[in-house]
């Protein structure tokens, strides 16, 4: 893709937004009342509102590369707090994928100067299954890590409210969403 075909996307795109629904804009300026704030990878083929195909306004999003929670990250902390105490979603999801390729760096222990600090996080959310052969199982369990570190997570522990945090895997090959319990 180039940046004439991503401008050529983007025009599509507003133009069947306007043609479905004329006042689509008006409304997205008015403000956004999201249900969800999902914690979901960077991954390019995992983009939360096409995968549940919501519209925009519908889900508050952070991305990070693995899904991951980690207390020491100002922006995470930034866009958790803002989600519960300011949008005052109902949900948390996180929203790990088959495939990951942070969760395989990590689990190979791929030595990349600028992926280093990060990936030792997800190092530490997988330790217990690192030397596992199943991908599936190592995948399950970061998702879960992360469900348990939102639980301890000093802003959900002070929150003025109760949010519900849920765990969701998308299957790459086959567009498959599998909830996911503690």
């Amino acid at each position: 893709m180039n940046i004439q075909e991503l401008e050529q996307a983007q025009k599509r795109f507003r133009e069947l937004q306007i043609e479905s629904d004329g006042t689509y804009f008006d409304k997205l300026k008015e403000g956004q009342k999201p249900s969800f704030f999902v914690l979901s990878c960077c991954d390019s083929r995992t983009c939360p509102s096409t995968i549940t195909g919501l519209p925009l306004g519908e889900l508050f999003i952070h991305r990070n590369i693995a899904n991951q929670v980690v207390a020491g990250d100002d922006s995470f902390t930034a866009s958790l707090y803002y989600a519960v105490e300011v949008l005052e979603v109902d949900y948390i999801l996180v929203l790990g994928h088959t495939y990951c390729g942070g969760v395989e760096a990590a689990t190979k222990g791929i030595d990349k100067e600028h992926l280093n600090p990060w990936l030792k996080h997800v190092a530490s959310s997988i330790s217990s299954v690192k030397n596992s052969e199943n991908a599936r199982e190592i995948e399950l369990t970061n998702i879960k890590s992360q469900m348990n570190a939102l639980q301890n997570h000093q802003v959900l522990k002070e929150a003025s409210r109760s949010v519900e945090i849920l765990g969701s895997l998308f299957h790459l090959e086959s567009g498959e969403l599998e909830w996911v319990n503690l």
